[in-house]
């Protein structure tokens, strides 16, 4: 036992009759004294979160619920739930939802052949670059795939060269689809990176067993690897799914706004594209998006709660 616990154990009563406490009290402080000592060091992300994600959340919020003069009104929802806004939201949750589950599928299968080599550099190498291609985007993104497949991208002209006009045949970068298409580029990695652990988690045993049992590695896979991939697969969707629906400079950058998505109409509220009366229209928007945020949110938690017994 150390000093310090023998202090503790040793320290005064509240009634200071210079008796000591007894030893399931000094358990107690000590216990007292290591949940401080935990809490202490999420204080400052607790802090931060609070600075840059839930002060301006509630601000938000709270400003879309009034006029320009400081009046409670609900004319800011009305107006985001009716026509070009609308329509809006609607794109921006097709578009989502594609994307994510075009990720979903090749970035699974991605993460199951990274799961089945043995080649340790070839997983560091695999598990590095998704890392770096997941947080990947923006402007720089959206130059790259211009350059490669747009109008006058190489790969277009050496398609053309081949005899076979990209264009032609009804594809184009700056459309849905070709938002799709770039999506993928951090979307897939995003991926990979979320079912590595779940896919390793997956017990030798298991294998063994059904192989035992005469069970192919189809059948394994289709009666207990996917099933028990099930959740965590879920899981991730509403994550790819949360991340292409607030993609902004992505889509900006590529599309000039032509496509009417959610982020671009905020964007261009936000950069004084405001008629008169709808100034906190913007507000009303942003608090949409955070509430399917949250609801996404919601339900990751939910089955990564149920899902984090077996792959302890």
């Amino acid at each position: 036992m150390t000093l310090n616990d023998e202090l503790l154990d040793r320290s005064p009563s509240p009634a200071g009759d210079g008796t000591s406490v007894p030893e399931p009290a000094g358990r107690i402080l000590r216990g007292r004294r290591r949940g401080w000592k935990n809490v202490a060091g999420t204080l400052p992300f607790i802090a931060y979160l609070g600075v840059f994600l839930a002060v301006p959340a509630v601000s938000v919020i709270a400003t879309a619920f009034q006029d320009g003069k400081g009046n409670l009104t609900l004319s800011n929802f009305n107006e985001a739930i009716h026509g070009v806004y609308l329509k809006s939201f609607i794109a921006s949750i097709q578009l989502s939802f594609v994307a994510a589950l075009v990720a979903v599928v090749v970035g699974l299968l991605a993460a199951l052949a990274v799961s089945s080599t043995s080649n340790k550099i070839v997983r560091s190498l695999v598990t590095a670059g998704s890392g770096v291609f997941a947080n990947t985007g923006g402007v720089p993104l959206a130059f790259s795939f211009v350059a490669t497949v747009g109008n006058f991208g190489i790969v277009t002209k050496l398609l053309q060269s081949a005899g076979f006009d990209l264009y032609s045949h009804g594809f184009s970068l700056y459309s849905v689809t070709g938002l799709a298409i770039v999506y993928q580029y951090f979307l897939i990695p995003l991926m990979i990176l979320i079912m590595l652990p779940p896919i390793q988690a997956l017990r030798k045993e298991w294998v063994d067993a059904s192989e035992s049992l005469g069970a192919s590695r189809s059948q394994f896979w289709r009666w207990i690897g996917i099933p028990l991939l099930a959740p965590p697969i879920f899981a991730a969707f509403i994550v790819l799914f949360t991340d292409a629906f607030a993609a902004y400079a992505t889509a900006q950058a590529l599309t000039s706004g032509t496509i009417p998505l959610v982020p671009i109409q905020l964007g261009a509220l936000i950069s004084g594209n405001v008629l008169a009366g709808q100034t906190n229209l913007g507000d009303a928007l942003g608090a949409g998006m955070i509430l399917i945020v949250v609801i996404a949110g919601l339900i990751y938690a939910t089955i990564q709660r149920r899902t984090s017994k077996w792959l302890r």
